[in-house]
C-alpha cells in the first residue's frame, strides 16, 4: 500500500505553521511578501542580505494598514503589537523572523559576518501554484485527443510498438482531459466575470474580447472542428480489439514491461498491462461529457451575457442610481428570507414615476405580430439515395485530403520506401502534379510537431557565401531538403 500523502507531505515541510501562513487573517499580506520575496530570490540566486529583505517587507507592509503582527504561540496579542506602535522597519523584522520560523525563508549559517536569506525550494514551489490560480492561461485544446484516435487507428503502430503506442495514447488522453477540465474553468470564470460587470462597455469587452479570444475563435472552435463523437466510439473498440484481444500484441506488450521492469513477476506485468488498458477505455469515456458539459457552460455563458447586456440596457438611464438604489434597499431588507416561510413585505419608500408622454400618440407603440395557427408540417423523405450517399462520401474524401494535418503529412511519409533512419531527398519525393503539392505543405507545416513520423534537415546556414539549392518540383521550387523517418 503506498505511503499517505499526508505522510510524505509533512515529512518534507517539517512544520504545520509552513501552511498556517496561507491560512490566516494576515494572509494576504504574507502572499503578497512572499511573491516579492521570491522573484527578487530568483534574480538573485546568491541570496538577499538581510537589510534588503527588511526594505522589501517594509514596502509591501505599507499597502497593507490592516496587517497585525503574529504573537508568539500561547502569548495573547497586546497594543504594543500593534502596527501603528511599531516602527515600519521593526514590524518588518517580525513578519521576516515569523516567515523563518514557519521555514519559508532559510539562514544557513555562514563562516563570514553576513547574513544571507534563501528562499525555501517548497515555498517558490507553493508560490508558483498560487501564481498560477491568481493568472490562469487561456483555455487551449490542441489535437492531443484527436492524435490517441489516429494512433488507435494506425495498425502498424499497434503492431511494431503496441506498448509504446498505449504510454502515448495514455499520457496524450490525460493531457486532452485536461485541456477540456481548463476550457470548463475558463467558461465559469468569464460567466461569473459577466455577472460581475456594471457597465455596457465592460459586458461587450468580456464577450469580444475575453470570450471570443480565449475560448469562442479558439480552445472551443478547436474542440468542436476535432469531431470527436464521430472518432472515439471507434477508438475505444480498438483498444479491445487489438490489445485486450489480441494474445500476440498482449504477449508484445509482456515481454516489453518485462524487458524494462525485470523485477516483475509475468502476473504483475499482465495486471500492470491490464490496468493500463483499462485505465486508456476509461479516459476515453470521460471525453464525450466533458466535451457536453462545456457546451452547456458555453450556452450558459451566451444565455447569461445577452440577459446580463439587456438589464444594462435598462437600467443606464439618468435614474439608473435611484432604480438600483431601490433594489438594493429591497434584497436588504428581504435578506434571508425564504418564499416558502411566511414573511410580511416591509414598509417600502412610495414610487414616485415622472410624468411620461407618448409623444406620437398610441401608434407609435410596439404591437406584437398576430401569432398564426400552426399548420400542419409536411414529413420530409428520410431515405437517401445512392447518388447522394455517394456525393457524400466524395466531399468527405475531398475534405480529408485537403486538410493540411500532421495526420495527412504522417499519411505522406508512410508512401515513402524505406523503413526507420531512410533518408529521402526533396528532390525525390513523389511530386508528380501541382495536386500533390498540398502533401509538401503539410510535412513541411508539421515538420517540428512531436507526432510526426519524420524529421527534416536542410542546409540553410552552413555556408553564408553559398545561396541555398532549390529543387524544381511540378509548379513550384523549394529549396533543398532531407526527409529522415524515425
Amino acid at each position: 500500500m503506498p505511503e499517505l500523502l499526508s505522510t510524505s507531505l509533512y515529512t518534507e515541510v517539517r512544520d504545520p505553521a509552513f501552511f498556517r501562513v496561507l491560512a490566516g487573517r494576515n494572509a494576504p499580506t504574507y502572499v503578497d511578501v512572499l511573491d516579492a520575496l521570491d522573484r527578487e530570490c530568483t534574480d538573485r540566486p546568491d541570496g538577499l542580505e538581510r537589510n534588503e529583505a527588511v526594505d522589501i517587507i517594509a514596502e509591501i507592509l505599507a499597502k497593507h494598514p490592516e496587517f497585525q503582527p503574529e504573537a508568539d504561540e500561547g502569548v495573547e496579542a497586546s497594543p504594543d503589537l500593534l502596527i501603528a506602535a511599531l516602527p515600519p522597519r521593526e514590524a518588518a523584522r517580525r513578519v521576516l523572523d515569523h516567515l523563518s520560523r514557519c521555514r519559508w525563508l532559510e539562514e544557513p549559517p555562514r563562516k563570514d559576518w553576513r547574513r544571507r536569506l534563501y528562499f525555501d525550494a517548497h515555498g517558490a514551489t507553493l508560490i508558483s501554484a498560487l501564481r498560477q490560480i491568481a493568472h490562469p492561461d487561456a483555455a487551449v485544446f490542441t489535437d492531443k485527443i484527436t492524435a490517441v484516435c489516429a494512433a488507435l487507428a494506425n495498425e502498424a503502430e499497434i503492431i511494431e510498438r503496441p506498448l509504446q503506442t498505449l504510454d502515448v495514447c495514455l499520457s496524450n488522453t490525460r493531457q486532452g482531459l485536461g485541456e477540456l477540465r481548463t476550457m470548463q474553468k475558463s467558461v465559469q470564470r468569464l460567466t461569473r466575470r459577466q455577472l460581475e460587470e456594471d457597465t455596457l462597455k465592460g459586458n461587450l469587452g468580456v464577450v469580444f474580447d475575453d470570450y471570443a479570444e480565449q475560448v469562442a475563435q479558439g480552445a472551443y472552435a478547436e474542440l468542436v472542428r476535432a469531431r470527436l463523437p464521430v472518432r472515439l466510439p471507434d477508438a475505444v473498440k480498438r483498444i479491445g480489439e487489438r490489445f485486450l484481444d489480441d494474445p500476440g500484441a498482449m504477449a508484445e506488450m509482456l515481454t516489453e514491461l518485462l524487458r524494462r521492469e525485470p523485477h516483475l513477476s509475468a502476473e504483475t506485468a499482465r495486471a500492470k498491462v491490464r490496468q493500463r488498458l483499462d485505465e486508456l477505455a476509461h479516459y476515453l469515456d470521460l471525453v464525450l461529457p466533458m466535451a457536453d458539459e462545456i457546451d452547456r457552460r458555453t450556452a450558459d455563458f451566451t444565455r447569461r451575457s445577452l440577459a446580463r447586456f439587456r438589464y444594462l440596457q435598462d437600467v443606464t438611464g439618468e435614474r439608473r442610481s435611484e432604480v438600483r438604489g431601490f433594489f438594493e434597499r429591497v434584497n436588504h431588507l428581504l435578506h434571508g428570507k425564504r418564499m416558502s416561510s411566511p414573511w410580511e413585505v416591509p414598509t417600502l419608500p412610495a414610487m414616485r414615476l415622472p410624468e411620461t408622454r407618448v409623444p406620437a400618440g398610441l401608434d407609435s407603440l410596439y404591437n406584437p405580430p398576430v401569432r398564426r395557427p400552426p399548420s400542419e408540417q409536411t414529413a420530409l423523405d428520410d431515405d437517401v439515395t445512392e447518388a447522394e450517399r455517394d456525393a457524400g462520401l466524395r466531399d468527405m474524401e475531398r475534405a480529408l485530403r485537403e486538410s493540411l494535418s500532421v495526420r495527412r503529412a504522417n499519411a505522406f511519409i508512410q508512401t515513402l520506401p524505406g523503413g526507420k533512419g531512410t533518408r529521402i531527398s526533396s528532390a525525390d519525393l513523389p511530386i508528380v502534379s501541382e495536386e500533390n503539392l498540398t502533401d509538401l505543405i503539410a510535412i513541411l507545416l508539421h515538420a517540428e510537431s512531436s507526432e510526426a513520423t519524420y524529421v527534416i534537415k536542410s542546409t540553410r546556414g552552413e555556408d553564408p557565401d553559398t545561396p541555398p539549392l532549390v529543387d524544381a518540383l511540378p509548379g513550384a521550387g523549394v529549396e533543398h531538403f532531407d526527409v529522415i523517418k524515425k
